[in-house]
């Protein structure tokens, strides 16, 4: 587990500084606005910290992916928008992460200020971690502060390029992240229970297969449920199938410690008014696809979640988006909000499903992090906190 990330607290030279801060703010958007907020109000801590200390904020992010070409629909315009109405105070976008505009806007930022910088994707060299990239980008500042969990599983350029140039710290919510996921790489209360769901088992075996030495019991849903059950000898219709890692999850399903869907909610199509059935799991019929776990899987998670006294869930239990497949997740949702245990919830959609309920009040801990989360858990340390631990001392 990663120990003695530089903090906020060791920079130098706060006050009077020009600072970048390299936030998680890939939020959806949604007809120009954004749609969800929790990245935004995650991001707010570190910068009004840096405010009060008399520092210049410039933020650094990146949203969806336009390959290193200027897309304007990806611009971080409704995010600046947005962000400027939650902190109370106006936050400029450049048209451009470096160059003169950039620059001049820099320059004129009084202490206190804040402003954003355009979308880091629009250029090749933050995802190639080029170096003349990163030189660009740091030049104007005196500090760096990496607060974007969310991306920091990525060696891009605005992740591990900084501080090897510029004194760096992590920021509040990047120094959250790593010591509530770092408890339950240490010591989590018994019984831990992780529910794991998403689409591909793929994604999640390195996990699953880390969490094994952690948790008493990991309960799957969603699509990733059906390669166990094809593992199990039992015929998934039309269901998504990872046929390469069957074997995979017979291994796991040896253990006696993963658990898996008894009934299956099943439809040709997914829409709002397809022909919803709940079938047993070993009767999916050919023709027929499983978008959601059946209410006797539901009931039985939620059994074993009531008497955790450590919950992790990362990923919903079916395609909750639609609503004759959403019932697997809101009753998992449910549960873990009424769990008296510690409670995480890591991963963008079931985060997403735990806010559209309004239940993210009741959850100890919503992850910012979807696959930075899981590769934390599953390794133990990222590429951006490795990086904040080899960086460039503090002078």
């Amino acid at each position: 587990m990663p120990t003695e990330l530089p903090l906020l607290e060791d920079l130098p030279s706060i006050r009077g500084a020009r600072v970048l801060v390299r936030c998680e703010l890939n939020a959806p958007i949604a007809d120009g606005v954004v749609a969800d907020d929790l990245r935004l109000t995650s991001a707010i801590p570190t910068i009004d910290w840096l405010r009060e200390q008399g520092a210049a904020v410039v933020i650094a992010a990146h949203l969806g992916r336009p390959k290193g070409v200027v897309d304007p629909k990806f611009s971080l315009a409704p995010v600046a928008l947005r962000l400027s109405e939650l902190m109370g105070t106006e936050i400029e976008l450049s048209k451009q992460a470096f160059g003169s505009e950039a620059d001049s806007m820099i320059s004129s930022l009084s202490p206190g200020n804040v402003m954003m910088l355009e979308n880091l994707r629009f250029d090749a060299g933050e995802e190639a971690n080029s170096p003349s990239f990163v030189a660009n980008l740091v030049a104007p500042f005196d500090l760096y502060v990496n607060d974007a969990f969310g991306a920091s599983h990525r060696s891009h350029g605005s992740i591990v390029g900084p501080p090897l140039l510029l004194p760096s710290a992590a920021g509040l919510l990047l120094r959250s992240e790593v010591e509530t996921l770092g408890g339950l790489l240490g010591q989590p209360a018994k019984p831990f229970i992780a529910v794991l769901g998403g689409s591909k088992v793929s994604d999640k075996l390195g996990i699953i297969k880390a969490l094994l030495s952690k948790c008493d019991r990991i309960l799957v849903g969603g699509a990733m449920a059906f390669t166990f059950l094809a593992a199990k000898g039992y015929s998934v219709g039309d269901s998504l199938l990872e046929v390469d890692f069957i074997g995979a999850c017979n291994d796991l399903l040896a253990t006696g410690r993963v658990d898996v869907p008894v009934d299956i909610v099943i439809a040709k199509e997914i829409s709002e008014d397809a022909e919803a059935v709940v079938v047993k799991a070993n009767a999916i019929p050919d023709g027929w696809k499983g978008l959601d776990i059946g209410p006797e899987t539901a009931a039985l998670f939620a059994d074993q979640i009531a008497e955790a006294r450590t919950i992790l869930w990362n990923g919903p239990m079916g395609v909750f988006e639609v609503a004759p497949f959403a019932g697997g997740t809101i009753t998992v949702a449910e549960a873990v909000a009424e769990c008296s245990g510690f409670t995480v919830v890591g991963g963008g959609d079931s985060a997403a499903a735990v806010r559209a309920m309004h239940l993210d009040d009741q959850i100890d801990h919503m992850s910012t992090g979807g696959g930075a989360s899981l590769e934390f858990l599953e390794l133990g340390d990222l590429p951006g906190l490795s990086a904040l631990r080899k960086g460039r001392p503090s002078e």
